[in-house]
């Protein structure tokens, strides 16, 4: 049903909500449903996901239900104003990723989806700046990389060079 399952980001992923946010709770997870969703949801999480909704056109449906957190796995950087979208979530928890933006590589885009870009390629302080001055209080934050099994200058530099960056975050005012 799903390409290959990128496994080491879904354990690195799943191991971090769990230390910031412990089962069970309720999600709202931006994004359509997706295997992550489904992984959340055996580990003692209700999820609920967006549906597809272009968040920079329609940031208010983040509103739509009460939960106790709301995750963001690899979605902002899609966005071209991740602000608005952080500014009108009204649950005081939120948990996301983001692939960090690498010297040695471009930024990505897809030839064939246009939803399958990366508007912004952020630097973890590029991230913190947007989360804080959209008004979250950064709890903590981790970094790992993504290594793959290939021969090469970039798949060398990808083994000690964070890939992606998590951050849990509390709301700091409404």
């Amino acid at each position: 049903m799903y390409k290959k399952l990128p496994q080491r980001r879904y354990q690195h992923t799943l191991e971090f909500l769990r230390e910031v946010l412990p089962s069970p709770a309720v999600i709202l997870d931006l994004g359509v449903r997706n295997p992550f969703s489904e992984i959340m949801e055996k580990n003692g999480y209700t999820v609920i996901n967006t549906n597809g909704e272009d968040l920079d056109l329609l940031p208010e449906i983040v509103k739509k239900h009460k939960v106790d957190a709301v995750t963001a796995f690899e979605i902002f950087e899609h966005l071209i104003a991740p602000f608005n979208v952080l500014r009108e979530i009204e649950s005081t928890k939120i948990i996301t990723t983001i692939p960090l933006k690498l010297w040695f590589a471009s930024a990505y885009r897809s030839k064939t989806d246009m939803w399958d870009r990366h508007y912004h390629e952020f630097e973890d302080w590029q991230y913190n700046w947007l989360l804080e001055k959209s008004g979250w209080n950064i709890k903590k934050t981790k970094k790992w990389t993504s290594p793959i099994n290939k021969i090469g200058f970039r798949p060398i530099l990808r083994k000690f060079t964070p890939r992606y960056y998590a951050v849990y975050a509390e709301k700091t005012h409404s």
